[in-house]
């Protein structure tokens, strides 16, 4: 691996030097408006003559960059009408800057648009959200950042972040535990970081509440340590929801879906303006589904609803408000699970162990968001944003208490009632300067935030009993012999959490100053950065823990030429840990130093684009206990070190007219490097589960442009899953081991600009599909099926 990475320094270092000697350029930008004031969002505005083109954002601007000195004339391309034209002329070095174009679009021609633009970008994204902080193209950032559009989510029915999502990203997967309830996101050897809109979400190993798509505008996957967004936490990267926003433009959306196990969903999606001159904007996004499972006696019923306001104080001041609902009433969610002593595929998929009359589990998710952004001038911006999160549980969890060597076994339900309370704020300032030949991209910043999370999983109640055990061959789901659980719900939950250990806790405070120097004409860039980060946290009622810890952030990155760059970095993240060192040396916490470098390219415009990358994230300082003292003597080392390392590959966009392609790949390892003399425990090349060696994705969609058939397409989707290490624990010598996995999917589609229809079938090849693990404590493998063939067909109505 060191040697990969040498060579790969070596071979970017060398297209660096190339990079230098091209000739300055400019750029070009602006912002464009409708006849009637409101920005127009998503026009494709062009260099005639030229492949420079680009796309207006919400606010209705565009930049091109790297223009080539000399004469053009700018179009903004409008449908079934006259383009707007207007000559410029771009000098080495220079920003052409066209504030308040007015072109011939309403609303009533702005829905053509959008189909015009989605052939062209329909899963390929140049920039990432403003949420990410980022004041630059994706190609420019030195990482591997993938987006993943919402049109890309509609082709493939994704109605949950639980349910597909990972498809469209290299080397994730989704760890299964509990279902649809949570989401719990792996990447590179361990578990990633949950964002909305931002703001860090995770309050527990379990959450946060998966979200419902109706409300989700992109989800973005930022790969390794981001400083930028944090530094406490496993060193694996974070995905960030974005949720939608009011655009200023009159328009609506809504989408019945209906699908196998009994799944009936609707969503309505309404876009538009409070008053007349466009300061006050609304969205709204309300959505409610019911849904079954291949296993009986399983269901999730749910609804959200999402309202957003927007008011322009002034020309340079915005307030957003937002709350986002979600409510669930579901099964149990160990239901999902069965057990065996002698392997994995050993029962039929469509097994339950869940007995009808089981109360089931209430959940109650609010979510309140709060944004002010401020442009101080053409090149400053400051954003202020604050959020609170409340979220209410009540319900049981099932597992197996005791499993027989004849596969019958005990059936608990334990009472899991939990609540979450986080209060978060963020303020940052952005800025864009030059001081003589050198460009400043400057990103400073403050993050807090305190969460407090309660849970009550402390009383249980066997099902079944010794001699009357349940039999999974010939399963009885009616009443059980011992009754169903009473659980005493007396006393609050946040008295029965402390009792049982169950309450987590956690304060940070966070500064991140970071500056992009930009030299040769931005053609190359250095990002220098820093955060500094206290936190206190305690879990599972423990004694608080608290750690003070400056992470730097170094990166490079250089245009080969306009469309392609290579970048390295170097970044860091660490996690908090207590005990006691045997030479009275003060505990450090574990830190995560992530080494990464990469090759971005924009193909053809930008219709699609490709990012190559190889990581090595080095895990140090973790503890475990002392070899060399008593076992009761309370005193640990410092375990050795472990290593998580591989290559990643990810396409997509428009390849050509009409055919959108994500294709992914990544090769992962991880496993431990070296090991505390006397250790015993763990040795070294031992592998640390959580990962598939090789993951590959592919979703293809072709859709016919013009003709009778102008409308009608195909989409075509796979998954594998190789040499898969995500199990819980080791499997005996001679156990069984978790096979390949491998799952396509496929469907027809037609749209215009109104309509349109999809329909998608589901592990086409009715492959017997699962995750699980064997587990220790109980002597038995545990699996988690997925359903054999099934379909979705969804009718969406724009207005």
């Amino acid at each position: 691996m060191k040697s990969i990475l040498f060579n790969a320094t070596m071979l970017m270092a060398f297209l660096l030097t190339g990079s230098w000697a091209f000739a300055q350029n400019g750029t070009v930008t602006g912002t464009i408006q409708t006849t009637e004031g409101t920005p127009a969002v998503q026009v494709r505005v062009v260099l005639k003559e030229t492949t420079y083109a680009t796309v207006t954002d919400n606010n209705g601007s565009f930049t091109m960059t790297e223009v080539a000195p000399g004469d053009y004339i700018l179009q903004v391309l409008v449908p079934h009408g006259t383009a707007l034209e207007k000559t410029i002329h771009v000098d080495a070095g220079s920003s052409v800057k066209l504030p308040g174009l007015v072109a011939n679009i309403t609303k009533n021609t702005e829905l053509d648009e959008f189909v015009v633009i989605a052939e062209k970008n329909r899963y390929a994204a140049a920039d990432p959200s403003a949420s990410l902080r980022l004041n630059a193209p994706l190609l420019e950032i030195p990482q591997n950042i993938q987006v993943i559009s919402k049109d890309a989510l509609a082709d493939q029915q994704v109605i949950s972040m639980s349910d597909g999502v990972l498809r469209n990203v290299s080397g994730t997967y989704r760890s299964e535990h509990w279902g649809d309830l949570y989401t719990n996101v792996n990447a590179r050897g361990s578990q990633v970081q949950a964002f909305r809109n931002g703001f860090n979400v995770v309050n527990s190993y379990w959450g946060p509440l998966t979200e419902d798509m109706s409300t989700v505008e992109r989800v973005e996957f930022v790969k390794g340590p981001a400083g930028f967004m944090l530094a406490n936490g496993d060193p694996s990267g974070l995905y960030n929801v974005v949720t939608k926003k009011p655009t200023g433009n009159e328009r609506g959306e809504v989408s019945f879906t209906l699908g196998s196990f009994d799944l009936y969903r609707a969503a309505v999606d309404l876009d538009g303006k409070l008053s007349q001159d466009g300061k006050w904007l609304y969205r709204l996004n309300v959505s409610a589904q019911n849904k079954k499972s291949h296993r009986v006696n399983e269901f999730n019923d749910r609804y959200s609803i999402a309202p957003v306001i927007s008011y322009q104080l002034d020309k340079n001041t915005k307030l957003t408000l937002e709350y986002n609902y979600q409510r669930a009433n579901m099964s149990n969610v160990g239901s999902y699970y069965i057990f065996s002593p002698t392997g994995y595929e050993t029962l039929p998929r469509e097994v339950s162990w869940l007995p009808q009359g089981l109360p089931s589990t209430k959940i109650n998710d609010h979510s309140l968001f709060a944004y002010l952004e401020h442009r101080i001038n053409p090149s400053w911006k400051v954003n202020v944003q604050l959020a609170r999160f409340h979220y209410m549980q009540q319900g049981s969890s099932m597992w197996a208490s005791v499993v027989n060597p004849d596969g019958k076994f005990i059936r608990n339900v334990s009472i899991w009632d939990a609540k979450s309370i986080m209060s978060m704020g963020q303020a940052y300032l952005t800025g864009d300067v030059k001081t003589g030949p050198i460009r400043h991209r400057v990103l400073a910043g403050l993050d807090m935030s305190n969460k407090s999370y309660w849970a009550d999983w402390g009383q249980g109640h066997d099902l079944d009993s010794i001699g009357a055990e349940f039999d999974p061959f010939n399963p009885n789901l009616g009443t059980p012999v011992n009754g169903f659980p009473e659980f005493d719900y007396s006393k609050p939950l946040e008295e029965r959490a402390q009792l049982i250990g169950g309450l987590m806790d956690s304060r940070y405070a966070g500064i991140y100053v970071q500056d992009e120097l930009g030299f040769f004409e931005n053609r190359v860039r250095l990002t220098l950065a820093g955060r500094y980060t206290y936190i206190q946290q305690s879990a599972w009622g423990g004694a608080p823990v608290s750690d003070k810890h400056v992470t730097p952030r170094i990166g490079l990155s250089a245009n080969v030429h306009k469309n392609m760059a290579v970048y390295a970095l170097y970044d860091q993240a660490f996690i908090p840990q207590n005990g006691k060192l045997a030479n009275g040396d003060r505990v450090q916490p574990i830190t995560g130093n992530n080494q990464e470098i990469g090759i971005k390219n924009d193909w053809f415009g930008g219709k699609w684009n490709t990012v190559l990358a190889v990581y090595r994230i080095l895990k140090n300082n973790e503890l475990t206990a002392d070899p060399n003292s008593p076992p009761t003597s309370g005193l640990s080392v410092e375990l050795g070190q472990k290593v998580s390392q591989g290559v990643e590959l990810d396409v997509r966009g428009t390849v050509f007219k009409g055919f959108n392609v994500i294709v992914n790949y990544a090769w992962t390892e991880s496993k431990v490097l070296r090991v505390t003399e006397g250790v015993t425990s763990i040795k070294e090349g031992d592998v640390v589960p959580g990962f598939a060696r090789h993951t590959a994705n592919a979703w293809l969609s072709y859709r016919i442009s013009e003709g009778v058939l102008r409308g009608l397409g195909a989409s075509l989707g796979g998954t594998f899953l190789g040499d898969r290490e995500t199990s819980w624990d080791l499997p005996p010598a001679g156990g069984a081991e978790l096979p390949d996995y491998f799952r396509l999917d496929g469907g027809i589609f037609w749209e215009n600009n109104k309509l349109k229809v999809t329909a998608n079938v589901f592990n086409i090849l009715n492959e017997y599909l699962y995750s699980g693990s064997y587990y220790t404590w109980l002597n038995a493998y545990y699996v988690q099926t997925e359903p054999g063939r099934n379909v979705r067909l969804s009718v969406a109505y724009n207005f």
